[in-house]
């Protein structure tokens, strides 16, 4: 094989499923993009040196593989709020945030790839994306390739250059942690349950409206908000509502656009006033997670740029 011969239609086919599972690897699309383009030159550079003594997906993921590893191995784990901080004592505007490498952010859709869509959508929730984030780097490769991907021990093997047998004892290992692990946002998450969609148009009014006793209503009695990339998260009726008053100024007059997020599951994208103009600008992306059709936990992921990944409009009118 010579590099012209470099097959991109075949590589292309395999980009959707590869963008996945570098998003559970590494939990960013941000990420997850630069390992997918990094892996593509990767591929165009070695395709003399590919002699097809494994598959050509197998060759692919093995250096897909390879760049996600040496990446968790100089980053520190990405997480939820929730799991990191206790709820807020005092409810003032929250000041101290963490950088965005420290946070897991919600994903798009990968594309329309058949294989793609037969992959486990549970697995794409973010209080999972969380659990795989506290697993040493090849054991979260292992049961990704394994668990989500349902590839065979010897499959792996070949992308990990391990043995069948150390893969075999990775996947066991990494089972018993993420069964250990104690994850509040596990706990909090039923997103295996779509909400309501009356419940969500209820939400969406009492927002907009910025109804505070409606909005509030609509919440569980232990019901919780987080505000990624702030430390700081909400927990209980009365502490949302302080919440809600004491932030009226900042989103009284927003609007909401329906999106989905990590494999279809509805979320809300909303726009705040404009200080300095008569439109909506971008604020936050709120994925609600839902018990007994109450309200168990809003996320609202306060990071501009997920609004043109998910192909949003930079603004909109009032």
């Amino acid at each position: 094989m010579n590099e012209t011969a470099f097959d991109e239609p075949l590589f292309a086919s395999l980009k959707p499923g590869l963008t996945s599972f570098c998003y559970r690897m590494l939990g960013s699309m941000d990420d997850a993009d630069d390992a997918v383009q990094e892996t593509s030159i990767r591929v165009w550079q070695s395709w003399s040196t590919f002699r097809q003594e494994s598959s050509f997906k197998t060759w692919v993921y093995r250096i897909a593989s390879n760049l996600c590893l040496d990446k968790l191995r100089q980053s520190k784990r990405r997480a939820l709020p929730v799991d990191l901080f206790d709820p807020a004592v005092a409810i003032v505007e929250p000041r101290d945030t963490l950088p965005d490498s420290a946070w897991i952010w919600p994903s798009p859709d990968f594309g329309g790839n058949p294989e793609d869509r037969l992959v486990r959508r549970d697995t794409l929730q973010l209080c999972f994306i969380a659990l795989l984030q506290t697993l040493p780097p090849r054991q979260r490769a292992v049961l990704v390739l394994k668990d989500v991907f349902e590839w065979s021990s010897k499959q792996i093997a070949e992308t990990l250059a391990m043995s069948p047998a150390a893969v075999n004892s990775a996947l066991q290992r990494a089972r018993e942690t993420m069964d250990r692990a104690q994850l509040r946002s596990d706990e909090l998450s039923s997103m295996d349950v779509q909400p309501e969609q009356q419940l969500l148009s209820r939400y969406v009014e009492a927002f907009e409206q910025f109804d505070i006793a409606a909005l509030v209503a609509l919440f569980h009695e232990e019901g919780c908000m987080s505000m990624p990339p702030f430390e700081m998260w909400i927990r209980g009726k009365e502490d949302l509502s302080a919440f809600y008053s004491l932030t009226r100024w900042h989103c009284e007059g927003s609007r909401f656009v329906p999106i989905t997020v990590n494999g279809g599951y509805p979320a809300l994208a909303q726009y705040m006033p404009d200080k300095e103009g008569s439109g909506l600008v971008p604020w936050g992306i709120h994925v609600i997670e839902t018990k007994e059709n109450q309200i168990l936990h809003v996320q609202n992921f306060i990071h501009a740029p997920l609004f043109s990944r998910f192909g949003l409009p930079e603004r909109i009118d009032r």
